[in-house]
This record gives structure tokens, C-alpha cells and sequence, in this order.
């Protein structure tokens, strides 16, 4: 049975949200940036850090994290070639069980309205008929499951921080999220969000937590929006904008990892504001791997402070109240 979604402070409290589609304040909060040169020979240090960052805002940056920047800026420049296709080529690739393309399908509880963007996802196990096909971008399926592969191995790296500090094996989360599994969940996410004009009253995305154990978000540099507003933030309103670079990744902590640590670690709420006057207001696009845990993995912290639930009924819940349609 799916159980509901709680928090420290309740997710359902603020998702009531007239509250969170205000502009509210914006605050100068700190979002730590944490160097991970020498992992290896430093990773008690390192988890110490993340931790201590995640905490606290539930949101951090890495440097020197081992993807190369080059990579990066393919995996870029493929998702401009993807969302460059004619509307009725990228339709033949739908949205079915949180892999192939959408647009503006994705309908936060916090504002009502469709985000203003594109996207298309890839999870391993449920791309049968929604890769483009070679001759439409040849060397786009080969290449992206390069990159998909360098994000999961990262994205182990810090939960195996994580692991140590809830007192898990250090390879708990790395056989939780298994890619030989066929419940393999983990999914890479294309962005695309279109130009607005400025003054627009929408969201180029609403507020909003995300529903994994922990995202890793590649952005651009002068192409910002990001904000994020810690949950003991939220009855003042103030967001904190998170700068984009092309070489850091910015990582926050989900609902399904909130709920595996008891609560100690924050899923906090973040949105992508419009661009104001004097602002880049043309297209943004971001990267986003998400490390969900796999279908057959049961979630329970160490402390049982709820049920457990298995990880494909959790992230079924939580992403259909957040889709139109097929997710």
C-alpha cells in the first residue's frame, strides 16, 4: 500500500500552496560548495561536508566532481539537437512510465498551472520505441547512456556519504539503485524551457520538492532561475537563487531519501523563476539526473519512523499527482 508523504514539516502543509506561487523574498543563504578532488582519500571528510550541507539547506554544489566538462557540454548540445526536432518527430518518442519526451505535461500542485518547458527522460529498462533513430540523431542513444552512466556513478559516490553518516553499508544506496536490475528507476532528464516574455506571470517551474534520493542538476552559466526555499524558511517566503556554472553540479535531497533518513535530511522546496527585466530571457536547458531507487528496494530509515514501502509504489505516488496523463 502507498503511504503518505511526510516530513518534518508537513509536505502536505505546503503544498497548500497559494503561499508558494508568490514571489516572496529573496535571501542571500548560503548553498555550499564542496570540492570533491582526492574522493577517494578523503571521503570521510567529504561526507562530513555534504552532510553538514544538506542539513542544513538541502541543497550543494560539487567541483572537481570527475565528469569532464566536455562531456557536459555534449550532453548539451545533444538535448538542443533533441528538442530542435519538428513537434511531430519528438511526439513519436511519448512520455509512458517517466521515459520518452512531454511538453508542459508536468502540472505542480503548488501553482496549478503547467510548467513552461519540454523534456525528455530516459530510464534504462522502458525505452523500447522512445529513442530518436540514428538516421533523426545519430549517436544520441550511445552517447547518452555514456553520460546517464557517468551521472550514476556520481550520484553512488554521494550516497555512499550519505550511507555512512545514517550508519548503512557504504554500498547500502549503490545496490539499491542497481542498473542490471530491470526495476532499475534512476532516470536522465533533458530540459528544455521555452522563452518568455518578460512580466510573465507563470513559472517556468513551480515550486515544487523532487521525489528522489538525490538529484544532480547540470546547468548552464547566464542561464539562472533556480531558487530554493528551506522548508523552515517557507512561512517567510525567502528563496535563495542558486548561481549556474558550467563546471559545478548543484545536488539537492528528495522525498524518497527524506523518508529513508528519518527525516534528517531535508527535501526542500525549489522553483525556476522567470527572468526579470535586463535578464537572458531566451531558452534555458538543464540536465537532470535523478537517482531513484529501484522497484523491488524497500524503504525504511534506521530508526522506523514509518512504514516501509516499496520504492516503485512510492515514486508512482508521487509522481502522478505531478503529471497529466501518462507519467
Amino acid at each position: 500500500m502507498n503511504q503518505p508523504v511526510t516530513a518534518t514539516y508537513s509536505l502536505d502543509e505546503l503544498n497548500k500552496e497559494a503561499t508558494m506561487g508568490a514571489p516572496g523574498l529573496e535571501s542571500q543563504r548560503e548553498v555550499r560548495v564542496i570540492d570533491m578532488q582526492g574522493y577517494a582519500g578523503r571521503k570521510t571528510e567529504i561526507a562530513d561536508e555534504i552532510w553538514a550541507a544538506a542539513t542544513d539547506i538541502g541543497f550543494f554544489q560539487l567541483k572537481n566532481h570527475g565528469i569532464p566538462l566536455e562531456n557536459i557540454q555534449s550532453a548539451f548540445e545533444r538535448a538542443e539537437q533533441f528538442f530542435a526536432l519538428p513537434q511531430e518527430t519528438k511526439a513519436r518518442y511519448p512520455l509512458n512510465r517517466n521515459a520518452g519526451w512531454e511538453s508542459k505535461a508536468q502540472i505542480r500542485p503548488s501553482t496549478g498551472t503547467p510548467d513552461q518547458k519540454e523534456s525528455w527522460q530516459l530510464t534504462r529498462p522502458r525505452m523500447a520505441g522512445l529513442w530518436p533513430e540514428e538516421e533523426v540523431l545519430p549517436g544520441f542513444q550511445q552517447e547518452t547512456l555514456a553520460f546517464e552512466q557517468q551521472c550514476w556513478a556520481l550520484g553512488m559516490q554521494v550516497l555512499s556519504c550519505f550511507a555512512l553518516k545514517l550508519g548503512f553499508s557504504e554500498d547500502f544506496f549503490t545496490t539499491a539503485h542497481d542498473p542490471a536490475s530491470p526495476g532499475y528507476q534512476s532516470t536522465l532528464r533533458m530540459l528544455h524551457y521555452y522563452p518568455v516574455p518578460l512580466n510573465t506571470q507563470s513559472w517556468r517551474a513551480g515550486a515544487h520538492t523532487d521525489f528522489d534520493c538525490l538529484t544532480l542538476l547540470f546547468q548552464r552559466a547566464g542561464q539562472g532561475g533556480l531558487q530554493v526555499c528551506p522548508g523552515k524558511e517557507h512561512q517567510s517566503q525567502a528563496w535563495t537563487p542558486i548561481e549556474p556554472y558550467d563546471d559545478v553540479i548543484t545536488c539537492n535531497i528528495g522525498d524518497m531519501l527524506m523518508r529513508w533518513s528519518d527525516d534528517l535530511l531535508p527535501s526542500n522546496f525549489h522553483r525556476v523563476r522567470n527572468p526579470r527585466a535586463g535578464e537572458y530571457n531566451g531558452p534555458r536547458y538543464s540536465l537532470a539526473f535523478f537517482c531513484q531507487a529501484n522497484e523491488e528496494v524497500v524503504i525504511q530509515g534506521p530508526l522506523g519512523k514509518y512504514p516501509p514501502v516499496s520504492a516503485k509504489d512510492y515514486l508512482a505516488q508521487r509522481v502522478s499527482a505531478n503529471f497529466s496523463g501518462k507519467y
